[in-house]
C-alpha cells in the first residue's frame, strides 16, 4: 500500500465510555493499520500504559481475521467509565464461525493467538453477529 494506511473512522459514539471503531480492509496492512490508530486512541485518551498489550492483543485477532475471513475487519474501542476501570476491545468479521482457544504443538507456527488473549486479559470472549463475529477482550486499567 505504499507507505499509506488504510483505515476508515466509521464512528465515534458516546456509549457507557466513549467509543471508537474502524473498518480495515482484508489485506496485511490491516494489521499495521490497526496497531496503528488503537495506540494513537489510547494516548488521546490518555491509556499509553495499556497500549502495548492492546495493540499485541488486537494483532493477534486481526491477523486471524485476515487468515480465515475475506471481508472488511473491525475494531472497536470502548474506553472506560466510573468506578470500573476496563477497557473493552472488540474485532469482527464477516465469518459466522466462533474461533476455538487450542493446545498449538511446539512446532506449529500459528495457534498461539487466542491463548494469548486469554492469558493477558482479565476477561474475553465471542459471539457471534448478524453478519460475522465478534472476539473481545477486557484489559483493567492501571489505578
Amino acid at each position: 500500500m505504499g507507505g499509506l494506511l488504510a483505515w476508515e473512522v466509521i464512528g465515534v459514539i458516546d456509549t457507557e465510555g466513549d467509543c471508537v471503531e474502524w473498518s480495515f480492509p482484508a489485506e496485511p496492512g490491516a494489521v499495521r493499520g490497526a496497531r496503528t490508530v488503537v495506540r494513537g486512541q489510547l494516548r488521546s485518551w490518555g491509556l499509553d500504559a495499556l497500549g502495548d498489550i492492546t495493540a499485541l492483543l488486537v494483532s493477534e485477532l486481526v491477523t486471524n481475521s485476515l487468515r480465515h475471513a475475506t471481508g472488511p475487519i473491525g475494531v472497536r474501542l470502548v474506553r472506560p467509565v466510573g468506578i470500573v476501570a476496563t477497557l473493552l476491545v472488540e474485532v469482527s468479521d464477516p465469518l459466522p464461525d466462533l474461533p476455538l482457544e487450542r493446545a498449538a504443538g511446539l512446532d506449529e507456527e500459528g495457534g498461539r493467538g487466542l491463548q494469548l488473549v486469554a492469558h493477558s486479559s482479565s476477561r474475553w470472549g465471542t459471539r457471534p453477529a448478524d453478519a460475522g463475529k465478534t472476539v473481545w477482550f477486557e484489559l483493567s486499567v492501571p489505578g
